[in-house]
């Protein structure tokens, strides 16, 4: 029996299936191990036709395309186009996790220590209702990044403010309530545990090494260009040698900075125009998964982070965590970052 050309592409991956040997890859920076399962890979196109329920909802429903005034809902910035309509506003979280007070509260329950949930939480809304970043335009973009760096330093030094985490959740996967494209920020008293183990780990590598882990991992990647997807002046964008999920992309500048509230203006539109590529090229090639995008950069507590390197990391859902996963804090991911960037630098945008 003669095969056709997709016949004998199955019949080829199913035997090197049969044979491969999947790899464990140690992080750099955390020491934790994740599994690149190339016994069970799939073929970087083959994401692109997994079916994904979008949630649907109306404008007329929406409650970022019906806000009140500004003066009546206490909008912290504001931003215009020409014609007077908002493209951009930040607001307060109607279902805050953090609330503003004066007092952290902090007390004992048996050998628990607790504190109240003290800070702030506000919400990035863009104007456009169905229009998502991918879809943008790098100027658009920057305005963005100039609302984060604007609220970052309008926070980082109100009382008791030790952390400020910058995040953007699109699609059900990704736990958006709300369709509506919206960033959020949360400026808390603590500092998480992941940022806290990166912290850690950059700490440790510089006081064995003398020199920046990150900038150890740019400078690997900037050499192979394996897992590069785009560059330009200040920032590179790379899906990273130990992936947390398929498609894992990271935005790092290309030199050392420890503080991303201390962007300039030309960087700004630089780290714009690569979170724009890199967001689009994840759109159109993998057929608009849900994904997280966060900030990691050094905390705002007085502390001296000068080995730390800021960045941010892009995690789309392309799986679901399983018992393996929970249970030993273990990833697996169902592809090499080095055949995933090969594709998403093969992605028109």
């Amino acid at each position: 029996m003669l095969l056709n050309k997709n016949q004998k592409i199955k019949q080829k991956d199913e035997l090197e299936n049969e044979t491969a040997v999947s790899e464990l890859r140690r992080d750099l920076v955390s020491g934790t191990w994740v599994v690149i399962a190339t016994g069970r890979a799939k073929r970087p196109d083959d994401f692109k036709k997994e079916k994904r329920e979008k949630i649907k909802e109306s404008p007329r429903k929406c409650p970022f395309c019906n806000l009140a005034s500004p003066e009546e809902i206490g909008d912290t910035l504001i931003y215009k186009k020409s014609n007077g309509d908002w493209s951009l506003r930040v607001i307060p979280n109607k279902f805050p996790a953090f609330v503003h007070s004066d007092d952290l509260n902090e007390r004992e329950e048996g050998p628990y220590n607790l504190m109240d949930g003290i800070g702030f939480h506000e919400v990035i809304i863009t104007r456009d209702h169905y229009r998502q970043i991918a879809q943008f335009n790098i100027q658009e973009t920057a305005e963005i990044i100039d609302a984060y760096q604007e609220r970052y330093l309008a926070l980082m030094n109100k009382k008791f403010i030790n952390y400020i985490s910058i995040f953007h959740n699109h699609g059900k996967e990704s736990g958006a309530s709300v369709v509506h494209p919206h960033s959020q920020l949360i400026a808390m008293p603590v500092i998480d545990p992941d940022i806290a183990r990166s912290l850690l780990g950059s700490a440790n590598y510089y006081q064995s090494n003398r020199q920046c882990v990150h900038c150890e991992m740019i400078g690997w990647e900037m050499e192979e260009k394996k897992r590069i997807i785009f560059e330009n002046k200040d920032f590179v964008v790379f899906c990273p040698f130990v992936p947390r999920c398929a498609f894992e992309t990271r935005i790092y500048p290309k030199k050392h900075k420890s503080y991303f509230e201390r962007i300039n203006n030309e960087e700004k539109m630089n780290l714009a125009e690569a979170l724009q590529i890199a967001l689009a090229k994840i759109y159109n090639g993998l057929n608009d998964p849900s994904y997280n995008f966060f900030i990691h950069t050094a905390p705002c507590d007085g502390q001296s982070y000068g080995h730390y390197h800021w960045h941010l990391e892009i995690l789309p859902k392309t799986s679901i965590w399983a018992g393996f996963e929970l249970g030993t804090g273990i990833e697996i991911s169902t592809i090499r970052p080095e055949d995933a960037a090969e594709y998403l630098r093969s992605v028109k945008i």
